[in-house]
């Protein structure tokens, strides 16, 4: 298991995952971090919220980057960029 970190990045704001969590690969982190991100753009549906992070940037334990994922790929098509 490898433990990864799921950052927030708003504009040019990064809010740290201090935790992180462990997953087999990276595959299954981006799946994780694609489940979250869909989560966070529901609940800020729900709740009216007009500011939301811009993607979950995906790290390894030493803080490189490693991928990310942008919250406007996960909406349909008329809403999206993705």
């Amino acid at each position: 298991m490898t433990k990864f970190h799921f950052h927030l990045r708003a504009g040019d704001e990064l809010t740290l995952d201090h935790e992180g969590a462990e997953f087999p690969d990276y595959s299954a982190a981006l799946l994780e971090a694609t489940l979250a991100a869909r989560e966070l753009l529901v609940e800020a549906i729900k709740t009216g919220k007009q500011d939301v992070a811009e993607s979950f940037v995906i790290a390894d334990a030493l803080g490189e980057e490693l991928g990310n994922v942008p919250l406007s790929t996960l909406l349909p098509k008329p809403f999206g960029n993705g």
